[in-house]
This record gives C-alpha cells, sequence and structure tokens, in this order.
C-alpha cells in the first residue's frame, strides 16, 4: 500500500503519523522530499486489509495498491531517482559512471598500472577481484586481502573509488576495510541470507543480474537489501544464458530501458560478461549508454593476454581509450558528463 501525502504536511506531522501507523500494525517507510512525500507500507497488509481506514487518517492525499511485489525498489514508491554517493562521486546522476580494471588482481604491479591508466582516462572507479569465484577449483582464486590492501593503495595513490566482490557473509567486515563498492556476482544475486547482511552494512552496493534471472527476480533480490535498510543498491546487467553459444552470455539490454521504467534505483551494463568476446566489449558499451545505462563496468588489463582470468573479455589500454573518447562523444547527446 502507498499513501501519497499532503504537500503541506510537515515533519513533525509525518513523524506523528508514522507513529500511528506502527501502533496500527504496520510498517512504514518514508520517501521523498518536502511537499512530494510518500509512505509504503510494506509489512502487515493483506487482501482483508481495510482501504479506508487509511483514507481517514490525516495527512491521507490518496492511497493505491503497489502494482508490483517489489515495493522499496518500486518506482512509484520512489519516483525521483536515487543518487548514490561513494565519496566524491555519483552514481544515477548526469554523470556517467565508468567502472574499469582487471577480473583478478594478480600483483601490485599490475593494479597499480590497471589503477594509473583508469584515472588517465578521467575515470573514477577501480574494479578488481580479489576473491575470485572460478568454474574450476583449479583456477586462480584471487589473492584474497592482500589483493585489497594492493588495490586500496592504488586506489588511494590515483584517487579513485574501488569495487570488488564479496562472496560470503563472513568477508563482509574484511572487505568493507579495504573498498568502497561492494559487489554480488551473478551467483550470488539470490543469496538471501547473504543480502540481509549487506544491508546493514555502510557501503554501496553492486548488485549482478543471475544467468537466468527475470526483472523481477533481480528487483526482489533488491528488495532483500533495502528493506534492512541500506538505500545505495545499483542494479547490474551482465548477461543471461540463452540457446545462443557464439557468444558467451547474451546482453540483455532491453533491462536497461525497462527497469529505468520500474525502479529508482541506478542501472549499470557489463558488457564484458554480456558477450565475453573481446571486441565486441566496446560497440555493446556504447550500446548500453546509448539504451540509458547509468554506468558501465568493464574489464581491462594493462596486458590482456597475460591476464589470469576472463583474457578473452578484457580489452587493452589502446582498446580503453579508444572506447572512451567513443562515449565522450555520445555523452553530450545523452545530457550526460564524464
Amino acid at each position: 500500500m502507498i499513501l501519497t501525502i499532503m504537500k503541506n504536511a510537515s515533519r513533525e506531522d509525518l513523524e506523528r503519523l508514522l507513529e500511528k501507523l506502527q501502533w496500527m500494525g504496520f510498517e512504514a517507510r518514508l520517501s521523498g522530499e518536502v511537499g512530494s512525500y510518500t509512505i509504503a507500507l510494506i509489512k502487515g497488509v493483506d487482501e482483508l486489509t481495510d482501504i479506508q481506514q487509511f483514507k481517514r487518517l490525516p495527512l491521507i492525499e490518496e492511497v493505491s495498491e503497489f502494482k508490483h511485489p517489489f515495493k522499496l525498489a518500486a518506482k512509484e514508491f520512489q519516483p525521483k531517482k536515487t543518487v548514490i554517493k561513494v565519496k566524491d562521486i555519483t552514481i544515477g546522476g548526469d554523470t556517467l559512471a565508468v567502472m574499469a580494471g582487471p577480473c583478478s588482481i594478480e600483483s601490485k604491479e599490475q593494479i597499480m598500472e590497471s589503477a594509473r591508466i583508469v584515472a588517465k582516462e578521467g575515470c573514477k572507479i577501480l574494479r578488481g577481484g580479489a576473491f575470485k569465484p572460478r568454474t574450476s577449483p583449479y583456477s586462480f582464486q584471487g589473492l584474497e586481502e592482500k589483493g585489497l590492501q594492493y588495490m586500496k593503495e592504488a586506489a588511494d595513490k590515483y584517487g579513485l573509488v574501488t569495487i570488488t566482490e564479496v562472496m560470503d557473509g563472513d568477508q563482509i567486515d574484511l572487505v568493507a576495510e579495504y573498498v568502497d563498492i561492494l559487489q554480488i556476482g551473478a551467483r550470488n544475486m539470490q543469496n538471501f541470507t547473504l543480502l540481509k547482511k549487506l544491508g546493514t552494512c555502510n557501503r554501496a552496493i553492486f548488485l549482478k543480474r543471475g544467468l537466468s534471472a527475470t526483472y523481477k527476480d533481480l528487483l526482489m533480490s533488491a528488495e532483500y537489501i533495502l528493506d534492512k535498510g541500506n538505500p545505495n543498491v545499483m542494479l547490474c546487467e551482465r548477461g543471461i544464458r540463452t540457446f545462443e553459444t557464439y557468444s558467451r552470455n547474451t546482453l540483455d539490454l532491453a533491462a536497461v530501458p525497462i527497469l529505468q521504467d520500474l525502479t529508482h534505483l541506478p542501472i549499470i551494463v557489463d558488457p564484458a560478461h554480456g558477450v565475453g568476446i573481446r571486441k565486441m566489449v566496446p560497440p555493446m558499451a556504447r550500446a548500453g549508454v546509448a539504451a540509458g545505462a547509468d554506468g558501465i563496468m568493464v574489464e581491462m588489463h594493462p596486458e590482456p593476454e597475460k591476464a589470469l582470468s576472463d583474457k578473452q573479455q578484457t580489452i587493452s589500454p589502446e582498446e580503453f581509450h579508444l572506447m572512451m573518447e567513443d562515449l565522450r562523444k555520445m555523452a553530450p547527446i545523452l545530457n550526460l558528463k564524464i
């Protein structure tokens, strides 16, 4: 249930109304700003709930029902776009967020050089994997905490924000000590225990779409994080499994405008995992931005052919530079800055 509040409501009036709703047995969440507040009743409402009781309450202008099972992620609850602030950067505003770096942190020298290249191109977010969930247990699994230390040192030197994947609830505190944005990989999108724990941490969350997840599945996973109190969630389209075998996955770019219509959360496109073919990454990055993405994540390595993981989809510094030149040409047309 969504309660639209009258424009003249004061903050004190709203606090009293929220207390009243809680006393009535409902869990209520406030959203919006002065003159355009809404209250979402996310728990305690069922098919037997009398809608008329809300219309009799003070300050209520309109009562409507949620169209979808995801509530806090719904655009009807929060029409205004969420803008996530991480240090001195924003994600979801009028600046295109570009996240780049190696799939795996392999050495201090490698991540330091990656950070230099990312900063040189005017990008603000350095990616790199320290704990690597690989299909084979015999593949390189990452440098773990040592890798986190290397990435933080590199980011601090070049003034970058960092993002890396967290695989388990027990890793959250460790990773958050070094990293600014915590990534949930596609395989963990419906690890609800992990999502609940991330909902209580003070880091922005980057939630990747599962390999066979629907839009609803993705938004319901985001709901777990939002429900626990962390509003700083961004969604990532990274390709899904289809009958196509030429590319690694099928990058579902329709997800971008559809999700933008359904939710206020920022939408990021990962063309590297989306296609899994190096030469296809830049054109799909351009396509993602054209479709309305708030950001792009790519895998970039100083020497892609020597990468210990995902080298087939990792672009070189030269390819990264050309991709950024193209995105800078596109940005003004889309009213974006880079």
